[in-house]
This record gives C-alpha cells, sequence and structure tokens, in this order.
C-alpha cells in the first residue's frame, strides 16, 4: 500500500483512487489534463505584484505586504509550501512590524492555479491565523473551488515524491 503522505486527512475512499491512479501510472495524466498549463511568474517582483494585486482585490483593509518571494529554502518535510510572518522590530521609539510571504520555489513551475491557491492561503493568515472555518471560508471566498485546489495541489506533490518510472 502506497504511504500518502500529503493527503492523510482525507477519506480513505479518495486515498484509494488516488493509490488506484498511482498503480495503473495514471496520475500525471489526471493532473495534466486538470492543469496543463504553468504560470508566469518566474521572480520575486512578479511574485509580489501577483500577491499585492490578488491582496487589493480581497483584502484592502489588511496590513501591508513588505516582501514576497520565492524561497529555496521551505522545506515540504515540514509541510511547508509558503510561510507568513511578522516581523516586529523597534525602530528609533517605534515598534514596526514587517509582513512576509515566502513561496517554495517548486512552485515556479507550478500551474497557475496551485500558485494562486497557495498566495490566497498566506494572504488569509494575515486576517486569521488559525486554519479555522473562518480561515478556510475567506479561502474560498477569495478563490472560489479552493477546497479541490488544495487537493490537486496535494495530489501533485504525491505526484512529485513518486519514484521516476523504469
Amino acid at each position: 500500500m502506497t504511504a500518502l503522505k500529503y493527503l492523510q486527512a482525507y477519506p480513505p475512499a479518495l486515498q484509494e483512487q488516488v493509490r488506484q491512479l498511482i498503480a495503473r501510472g495514471q496520475l500525471a495524466d489526471y493532473l495534466s489534463q486538470r492543469y496543463p498549463d504553468r504560470h508566469a511568474v518566474q521572480s520575486d517582483k512578479a511574485l509580489y505584484n501577483y500577491a499585492m494585486a490578488l491582496k487589493q482585490e480581497y483584502l484592502r483593509n489588511a496590513p501591508a505586504i513588505d516582501k514576497v518571494l520565492f524561497d529555496n529554502r521551505l522545506d515540504l518535510t515540514h509541510r511547508a509550501l509558503g510561510l507568513h510572518t511578522a516581523v516586529s522590530r523597534v525602530q528609533g521609539g517605534k515598534l514596526k512590524a514587517k509582513k512576509e510571504i515566502r513561496i517554495a520555489s517548486l512552485f515556479k513551475d507550478a500551474a497557475p492555479q496551485f500558485l494562486q491557491m497557495i498566495v490566497v492561503h498566506e494572504l488569509a493568515h494575515f486576517r486569521e491565523s488559525d486554519h479555522n472555518k473562518a480561515f478556510y471560508q475567506l479561502c474560498e471566498h477569495m478563490l472560489p473551488g479552493y477546497q479541490q485546489l488544495e487537493f490537486d495541489l496535494r495530489v501533485y506533490l504525491t505526484y512529485r515524491d513518486l519514484p521516476p518510472p523504469p
């Protein structure tokens, strides 16, 4: 039985469907049919502009974002596809908070829907810090079909972990 570390929280029936696709060698076909394109956001500057456009559309009143970048150091073993941080620093007599979003570099070659899902997820954390019902409702508002995209992203990560065919 194939271990599906990215899909452990999903129902056994869904996991079994993914295992069957893997066993038949059809997982790559499933993903390429659903997500045939690759996004054009390749630089940190383009990623910043992309994230700011989404923030302006859905979260105008959220705090400003100081930095958005692709990060080679984000590690999937810690389940970090993206990371949002708020670093507080004392400058003079004032406390300044720097807000950052970091996206794992492996998503430079991903489908545009996957990049959008991760950016939406990280942006939603500026309004809702926990993964609660309000958080997922905000994600769904910003990106209809968010739940399906999150599942498919996890299937994509599962595919990336498979050994290459002989």
